[in-house]
């Protein structure tokens, strides 16, 4: 097997290691670059690995959601998570308050003036016009959940970091409460 620091440490198994390689190949080759600040590093896996790597990053259930959901559920609020027949299928929807949030990631959301988004160096082409267009998309979804009678909120990852979180989510608390009897 590969000597990669993924596969010793048991993040992927061997079966998906062995699948997703073939046989003998390993996931070792330098001729692909990943860019670090101003320093070339080489990816230490290969396209078959990359690959299945980033097939397995799902949209839903995130550890910053999770965080969301059990701060609002010992709050009392209960909730429904991905509710599809809302346009942008929202994170977390509290019908009680006609209330949609959306925990998005700093990354793929494009969060201007964020420390933690910055648009990547390589294949600038491609990423510009994917977070570009979920910023496009995430517009859209807002202004139709308003339309309809929805207030939204966006929660971004950043905010739940260890130092704001509880004063993020406290805030988010007192916005959802704030000049709205809950329907019944």
């Amino acid at each position: 097997c590969c000597k990669s620091v993924l596969c010793r440490s048991g993040f992927i198994s061997n079966t998906a290691h062995r699948t997703a390689l073939g046989k003998n190949r390993s996931t070792r080759s330098l001729d692909r670059n990943i860019i670090w600040g101003d320093f070339p590093l080489a990816d230490v896996h290969s396209k078959e690995i990359r690959s299945y790597n980033m097939s397995h990053i799902h949209g839903k259930n995130t550890k910053p959601e999770e965080l969301v959901r059990k701060y609002l559920f010992s709050h009392g609020f209960r909730y429904r998570k991905n509710v599809a027949k809302l346009p942008g299928k929202p994170d977390i929807v509290l019908s009680k308050y006609k209330a949609a949030i959306f925990v998005n990631g700093c990354f793929w959301h494009g969060h201007t003036g964020c420390a933690y988004f910055v648009w990547p160096k390589t294949n600038s082409d491609f990423w510009k016009q994917k977070i570009s267009g979920n910023i496009i998309r995430d517009k859209k979804n807002y202004d139709l959940l308003t339309s309809l009678g929805w207030r939204v909120f966006t929660v971004w990852e950043c905010e739940l970091r260890p130092r704001i979180r509880e004063q993020t989510l406290w805030g988010l608390v007192q916005s959802i409460t704030a000049n709205t009897e809950p329907s019944k």
